[in-house]
């Protein structure tokens, strides 16, 4: 593992602050946290604040408009407006940083930042080499003055733990992106004497990463468990005849989970991109009931789970291996 620390350079000839940061991550996963409000929302803010994304919009010329809520959802949050100016796929972005109102008006009191962000992947490590340039100087001094640095540091060290963590976990459960359809299966408490019992009656063999519990994996700080259900098994992998993989998870109530006959058996579907899943997603749940919307979870996948019109439980689970 790289040593990621957060090195700040203030280069007043220049009015310019440069931040470097390595990520123990390949580059398109790091390009993707970058990029898409989904994620940016999970790491953004230093803690204890968040982020809400509004809208953004990924291209030239378009922006990312969001606010900075406090924990107690301050009734007077702080907007901000990010203006895309260039974007090299997967290489650089530059766009102007400004404070706004909620309906993307910049704010003439705080000054603009330009910044320029270049990514340099070297196999699983990405470098991200940002220059933030200001028209005077007194304007830089402001917004180190207001904390920018701390809290700048703290949110590239919530993004490295979220990257960390989707990427290891991410590894562990896919090893390549071929597309598949599997049967996960859900239960309160009890899925390796289950999914032991599976393997005895089928003569199967745990494959993959086998049993993995909770307690194997580097879960994300807001995640609280006893050490009970920390004994309990994230993700079981077993194949039977033909070639066919079962996939299971314990999911008890103490954890929040309310499991009932019927909604305890997915068709889980891993689809070969990300514009495919939306497609399926789309489609699939038309009509059904969606249960966790489409979206980047914290074990590196872009997942969902619905019902459909018919009844039928479905995961979708995309993973850019």
């Amino acid at each position: 593992m790289t040593n990621n620390e957060t090195v700040f350079t203030k280069d007043l000839h220049n009015k310019r602050l440069n931040v470097v940061r390595t990520f123990d991550a390949p580059l398109n996963l790091v390009w993707q946290a970058w990029t898409e409000s989904e994620i940016l929302d999970q790491w953004w803010a230093p803690h204890p604040y968040r982020t809400e994304t509004k809208t953004q919009d990924f291209r030239e010329g378009g922006y990312w408009l969001y606010q900075m809520v406090g924990p107690e959802h301050t009734e007077h949050p702080t907007w901000c407006k990010e203006e895309y100016k260039t974007i090299v796929v997967p290489q650089k972005i530059a766009n102007a940083v400004s404070f706004c109102d909620e309906n993307a008006v910049t704010n003439t009191n705080f000054p603009v930042m330009n910044w320029e962000k270049n990514f340099t992947g070297e196999g699983e490590h990405t470098t991200v080499n940002i220059d933030i340039y200001f028209d005077k100087v007194e304007d830089m001094q402001a917004i180190v003055g207001m904390g920018f640095q701390e809290g700048f540091t703290a949110g590239l060290s919530n993004l490295d733990h979220y990257l960390s963590t989707a990427f290891r976990i991410r590894k562990d459960l896919k090893p390549n992106n071929s597309p598949r359809v599997t049967t996960y299966l859900n239960f309160p408490g009890n899925t390796e004497e289950a999914l032991t019992f599976y393997k005895e009656v089928f003569k199967g063999e745990f494959t993959g990463k086998k049993l993995t519990r909770f307690s194997d994996i580097e879960l994300p700080a807001e995640v609280r468990m006893n050490e009970a259900d920390k004994k309990l098994i994230i993700h079981g992998e077993l194949t039977i005849m033909g070639g066919h993989v079962l996939m299971a998870t314990d999911a008890p109530e103490s954890m929040g989970f309310k499991l009932q006959t019927g909604n305890n058996m997915h068709i889980n579907v891993e689809p070969e991109s990300r514009e495919e899943t939306e497609r399926l997603f789309n489609e699939l749940s038309a009509g059904g009931v969606v249960t966790m919307p489409l979206s980047d979870m914290f074990f590196g996948a872009y997942f969902a789970e619905f019902t459909d019109k018919y009844g039928i439980n479905w995961m979708l689970n995309y993973q850019n291996v």
